[in-house]
This record gives C-alpha cells, sequence and structure tokens, in this order.
C-alpha cells in the first residue's frame, strides 16, 4: 500500500532529543524552544512566535487575546478543519460561516464583506494548501470595520502572499506541525502575534495566566496569576525534534516540490475530461503541501478513491463542511446554503504527497489515476 502521508524523519532528531534530555530542563519553553522561535523568524520571518502543543492551542490562545465574548460573531470558512472553529465556539462566540471561492477552496472575499455585522469582532482566513487568500483585500476590509483578522496558516510553512510570508499578515497566525505537515514535530504548533497589542499578554497566556517571564528577567520577586491561559507550549523533546526537522527544510521543501510537480506534469491531461489541477494565482507561492484534484462529479470522486485503494494506494476527501456538521445542526440555527463549500466537499481529492515517495511510486499513483479516468470516460 502506498499511504497517504508518511512522517520524514530527518536522522538528526535522536541527536536532538538527546542534547535536549543532557540538559536537564524537559517541561518546555528552554533552549530548544528558543532555538526553534530563532529559526522560524530567521527562515520564514515569523516574529513574536510562541511554539504550542498544535495549531489548535495556537488558535484557541487566539480566541483568549481577542477576548470574544457571547454576542460577538466570529466569520470563517465553512470548508477547513474541524480546529479552525473549535477555539471561537469555546469561548461562545456565535460562528458565521462564508462560503469558498468558486475556482479555489480559499473564502471568497466577497463573502466576507457580505456577512459583516455590527457583531463581527473577527474574520478567520484558512489558506488552503499553503495557497494565500486574498490578503490585501481583505485586511483592507478588516481595516475598515475595525475587525480583527487570524490568519489559519496550518498548511502554510514556507508560502508567501506577494513577497510577504503567510502567517505574517493578519493581527495573529496559527501554523500546525503535525505529522502530515511539511515540517513537523509529531504533534505540534505556533501562535504569531504581529499585533503589539496582544504581545504582552500572549506572554501572560502562553505560561497559564501568570507573569513568569517577568520573574524569569528577574523583574519581580514572585510569579501569580494574572489572566486566563492553560499549559499552551509543548516539551523540549517536541521542541528538539522540529528543530531537526527546521535544519533540513531545504532539503524537504526541494523533494516535495519535485514531486508536486511530476504530479502536475503527469496529470494535465486529465484537464480535458472535466477535472481541474490547482490554479496557483499571481499572488500565490506554492510550498507544495498539497496535491489535489477537482472530480467532474462526486460520483467520479468516490470512484476514483475506491479504484485507488483497490491498486494499493491510499488517497483521500476533506474537508466536510463545518456549516452543515453535526455540531452545527444541533444548535438549531438556520443552515447556510453555500454551494461553493459543498462543491469542494464532493469533488476534491488529495494524492499521496511526502517526502519519501519514491519515484516508482508517484509514477504508479499518476498511471492509476489516467487508468481510472480512462475507464469511466469510456
Amino acid at each position: 500500500m502506498i499511504p497517504f502521508n508518511k512522517p520524514f524523519l530527518t536522522g538528526k532528531e535522536s541527536q536532538l532529543i538527546e542534547e535536549a534530555m543532557a540538559l536537564g530542563r524537559l517541561a518546555g519553553n528552554g533552549t530548544f524552544t528558543q532555538k526553534c522561535h530563532e529559526q522560524l523568524s530567521n527562515e520564514y520571518g515569523l516574529n513574536s512566535s510562541f511554539l504550542t502543543s498544535s495549531a489548535t492551542s495556537a488558535l484557541e490562545m487566539a480566541a483568549l487575546l481577542v477576548d470574544l465574548q457571547p454576542s460577538d460573531e466570529v466569520i470563517l470558512p465553512s470548508f477547513t478543519f474541524v480546529s479552525t472553529a473549535t477555539p471561537f465556539a469555546l469561548r461562545g462566540a456565535k460562528l458565521v460561516f462564508a462560503d469558498s471561492r468558486k475556482e479555489h477552496p480559499n473564502v471568497s472575499i466577497n463573502e466576507l464583506e457580505r456577512l459583516i455585522s455590527n457583531k463581527t469582532k473577527v474574520i478567520v482566513v484558512m489558506h488552503y494548501a499553503g495557497m494565500a487568500c486574498e490578503m490585501n483585500e481583505i485586511m483592507k476590509l478588516a481595516e475598515r470595520h475595525g475587525i480583527v483578522v487570524i490568519e489559519d496558516a496550518a498548511h502554510c510553512i514556507g508560502s508567501n502572499f506577494k513577497n510577504r510570508p503567510l502567517g505574517t499578515i493578519g493581527h495573529l497566525a496559527a501554523f500546525s506541525f503535525h505529522e502530515t505537515k511539511n515540517i513537523s514535530s509529531g504533534q505540534g504548533g505556533l501562535l504569531v502575534v504581529n499585533e503589539k497589542r496582544f504581545l504582552d499578554r500572549a506572554e501572560m497566556i502562553w505560561d497559564r495566566g501568570t507573569n513568569r517571564k517577568e520573574f524569569n528577567l528577574g523583574k519581580v520577586t514572585s510569579y501569580s496569576w494574572h489572566d486566563h491561559g492553560s499549559n499552551f507550549y509543548p516539551s523540549e523533546i517536541t521542541a528538539a525534534f522540529l528543530l531537526a526537522q527546521l535544519e533540513e527544510r531545504k532539503y524537504i521543501e526541494e523533494s516535495r516540490k519535485q514531486i508536486w510537480n511530476s504530479y502536475f506534469e503527469g496529470l494535465k491531461s486529465l484537464e480535458a475530461k472535466g477535472y481541474s489541477l490547482p490554479n496557483i494565482e499571481e499572488y500565490q507561492s506554492n510550498n507544495h503541501h498539497i496535491f489535489y484534484l477537482i472530480c467532474p462529479s462526486k460520483e467520479k470522486r468516490d470512484g476514483l478513491i475506491a479504484y485507488l485503494r483497490q491498486q494499493e494506494i491510499l488517497a483521500v476527501f476533506h474537508y466536510s463542511p463545518l456549516h452543515s456538521s453535526a455540531f452545527m445542526q444541533s444548535k438549531g440555527e438556520d443552515i447556510p446554503n453555500l454551494p461553493n463549500a459543498d462543491f469542494f466537499s464532493d469533488h476534491l481529492v488529495r494524492l499521496p504527497l511526502f517526502v519519501e515517495l519514491k519515484d516508482a511510486e508517484f509514477e504508479r499513483v499518476i498511471a492509476a489515476v489516467l487508468e481510472f479516468s480512462a475507464i469511466v470516460s469510456d
């Protein structure tokens, strides 16, 4: 079986974990956490960042920072993973779901503008497959209405909007280092604070709501509880694992790029049969996180996944739209009509893509997809 994903190990993880163990401080926010922060700043421009145990945790920090109240509304995409929504649901805010663009899974700027009300406090955007949303227009829209923008940049390490790194444009941003991501710590994330007014409070929330940083700097003789917070940061073991990955980022990025480009070239002929390949706009870069196909129908999408499984190839679809989820239906609210989110949920398929995918394997995937398209068109 060719798996959908296989976590890549650089070979340096064990060495750095042993170094972390030798230092004797394993609970987190230590030497290796700071080294990761420095690497992420130097290589990706992610300043004022806070390593977290997951991207979900980073978004939970963001939800605390914007001080959501039950009367507040948060506009967010429907076509995304549930972690984009749950941190804001936990704070009691009303979730207002926006549709995707017709030509791309990213959220539609026209939808965002249509959904803004005098209760809108936050807009969350998710850059699908590491391909940027229309951030200039989104930030202008948010500025006009005094709204905080949070980037769900879970897919985005190494991607840009024009020449700006994703995760540095919104007021806050969250990254993922889950095992399925380009750079992984097994499970991990990062909060990036781009708005200075949030920075001091982020330090406290990250450290369980205490002023421990001031204590560590010798500014106070003891630390105490000052704010909401939780145990958001990962252990030094996790940070050491992540640092090993960051040090090999160029190899990882180049390997994924070669596989992604091979898929694109090998499957271009499908467009004549009604399939769509990823379309990269002039303002988007591609970090080669996801290679997806848009199939002509749900039946062909489901058929393709089943056919690939018969050929011992694991492909997957996502996401089930959040606006019509069981959770939202249980709230008894009207379910909005979001046809583009429904379309991508029914038509999109992701192909295997990971660093150690061999030439013979991705060529086998390409051949199987082309075989299926020939069978179902005959």
